[in-house]
């Protein structure tokens, strides 16, 4: 009896026992996933941006279009991190905001 009070003190201070384990922590996932999304722009750098999110994506020229004015959008889906942080330096420094998620 005193072990299994000894027991729920320790569960209760955040302990976990060897070989058990808390069925309450959960691992964390790791993503090797990420979109590049577009939050908005610079006005001034609207068709250089344009441009760049046609090729990106390889769209036409209407419907980068559409898709930048309609931001905020993805604008490619399943990038490793480094591409699509390669990616978003580019976007930036042409006037656009962007996310990686």
């Amino acid at each position: 009896r005193k072990r299994a009070e000894m027991l729920e003190q320790f569960k209760a201070a955040g302990g976990t026992i060897a070989g058990g384990g808390d069925a309450s922590v959960e691992e964390e996932e790791v993503k090797t996933a990420f979109d590049l999304k577009l939050i908005g722009f610079d006005a001034k750098s609207k068709i250089k941006v344009i441009k760049e999110v046609r090729a990106i994506a390889g769209l036409g020229l209407k419907e980068a279009k559409e898709l930048v004015e309609g931001a905020p959008k993805v604008i490619k889906k399943g990038l490793k991190l480094e591409e699509a942080e390669e990616l978003k330096a580019k976007l930036v420094e042409l006037g656009a905001e962007i996310e990686v998620s």
